[in-house]
């Protein structure tokens, strides 16, 4: 009881149930790229510009191809990469403005989990160490008192307790997992960041890994940044998608719009890669041609407009504007703007 009375203590108090848990307006970040002389030489422009809000116990979906900016957007709102310019809002906190002793008691409440199992588990602790770890740093409960909830986050995401003091390297990728997911729960956080959390495992395994997730979304109230390539997951997870392309997001609507009624070109491109079970339905191919552009220059007006199939004069000039094209289904093209 003690232990959860510090758990539930430092977070701030939700005003309106309705209002979004977490608000990003105007995200960016830029990599400097410099010279063996230290000199700056440009910016590898990352991510750009990105807006979405998240709600308690609601799961938003970012998908696009290797290197949008997906996993640095993930990265930028938790602070492990500083942004360099926008806005991170959460229960009305400004986190951007906070300094590093500011912001340490704000870490866990938003946690993550990682894409490789093997990478992000140390390899001299033994798992035990590793759920307890978080909650030493915040100084969380008596030693007693992390062990046995360590003991009870792994039975839940289903390890044995009696292999507390095993590890990392004595369980298979989805178990690893599992223990990842046990640490990011370790200090009862609100959101949780879920970069690539099933790429790395076999499909039989992501199944069961998916099911857990959504087990403990319902169970711990959380709200969840699901960042994959793989719609299809996406889809099974997510309420909300957004579709990045070059570090800016070009279309966000519901899951079950957003599938139903595509609208940018490069959404309607991904969507029809996606494999149907039954050999007697058929959807047309879109195939999109050229490479995609460097981010060190990316093109002026939309950054899509390179390898669009219906690409116009202004999409070249002019920067499309994320507009509103029914009820909470959003995109950034000139063919509807």
């Amino acid at each position: 009881m003690l232990l959860q009375q510090q758990l539930d203590g430092d977070k701030p108090e939700q005003k309106d149930s309705c209002a979004p848990l977490l608000q990003v307006r105007n995200l960016k970040k830029y990599f400097p790229i410099t010279s063996p002389f230290g000199r700056l030489k440009g910016h590898v422009k990352a991510v750009e510009s990105v807006n979405f809000d998240l709600y308690e116990k609601g799961t938003l979906g970012l998908v696009g191809e290797s290197g949008c900016g997906k996993s640095t957007t993930g990265r930028s709102i938790l602070r492990l990469i500083e942004p360099t310019e926008g806005s991170v809002n959460y229960r009305g906190k400004e986190l951007l403005q906070l300094n590093q002793s500011e912001f340490k008691g704000f870490r866990k409440d938003m946690q993550m989990v990682f894409q490789d199992p093997h990478s992000s588990l140390n390899p001299k602790k033994r798992i035990g160490e590793l759920i307890e770890e978080p909650m030493e740093i915040h100084k969380i409960g008596t030693k007693a008192e992390r062990m046995e909830r360590a003991m009870d986050l792994l039975k839940r995401t289903g390890i044995r307790e009696d292999q507390y003091f095993r590890f990392p390297h004595e369980f298979s990728g989805g178990q690893r997992q599992r223990i990842g997911i046990a640490r990011a729960l370790a200090v009862d956080p609100s959101i949780i960041v879920l970069d690539e959390p099933v790429s790395a495992l076999d499909v039989s395994i992501q199944s069961q890994v998916l099911n857990l997730l959504e087990e403990i979304q319902d169970e711990f109230k959380l709200a969840y940044l699901f960042i994959s390539h793989d719609l299809s997951v996406v889809r099974h997870t997510a309420d909300e998608i957004g579709v990045m392309y070059l570090g800016h997001m070009v279309e966000k609507a519901p899951t079950d719009d957003l599938f139903a009624n595509p609208l940018h070109p490069y959404t309607k491109a991904l969507l029809s890669a996606i494999p149907i079970p039954d050999r007697k339905q058929r959807r047309e191919r879109i195939i999109i041609k050229g490479d995609v552009p460097s981010p060190i220059d990316p093109p002026t007006g939309c950054v899509f407009h390179t390898r669009c199939p219906f690409v116009m004069d202004q999409c070249k000039t002019i920067k499309p504007e994320m507009l509103q094209q029914s009820d909470g289904h959003q995109v950034a093209c000139h063919l509807y703007n």
